[in-house]
């Protein structure tokens, strides 16, 4: 069984992290969405909250399970027995931070390989730190991210 190991802080999860993980679906046996506990950003939301969304964003996907984890990505690749790793690329910036970042796991974990998803077209700008900007000055991102993401943002940002 080939699985593959997809983590992030997903702070918020978005359509365009759904859209690379459905593609990754139709590679895979099974896909683990790894929602990291300690990234060292701020997050608006908790661990429990980011995990929920992501549960609640991939319902349709029974290729994919949602854990969360702590520690270094490739440990928990490791404990789950994946043996590739997921990034998203969507710009030539992500471009240099994710080949450092695959350059640091094969030095750490020479048997983990890294494999590249780029979402669609319609979401290639897009990240999180984008949405909560937008939906804290009262944007809408309806067209960005699952409605129940948008309800949370929206309570989130209403204290």
């Amino acid at each position: 069984m080939k699985i593959a190991l997809y983590a992030g802080t997903f702070d918020p999860i978005t359509n365009g992290h759904i859209d690379i993980l459905t593609k990754a679906s139709k590679v895979f046996d099974k896909i683990i969405l790894a929602v990291a506990d300690n990234t060292g950003k701020d997050t608006i939301f908790t661990l429990e909250e980011r995990t929920d969304l992501c549960k609640r964003s991939i319902v349709e996907n029974n290729k994919i399970e949602v854990m969360n984890f702590s520690g270094l990505a490739i440990d928990f690749a490791n404990e789950i027995d994946a043996t590739t790793m997921i990034r998203g690329l969507r710009a030539l910036s992500d471009f240099e931070y994710e080949l450092s970042l695959t350059l640091m796991n094969k030095n750490l974990c020479e048997e983990l390989e890294t494999v590249f998803f780029v979402p669609d077209n319609k979401y290639l700008y897009l990240s999180s730190t984008m949405i909560r900007e937008v939906v804290s000055l009262g944007g809408a991102v309806s067209d960005f991210v699952p409605d129940c993401v948008e309800e949370a943002l929206i309570q989130k940002f209403k204290h």
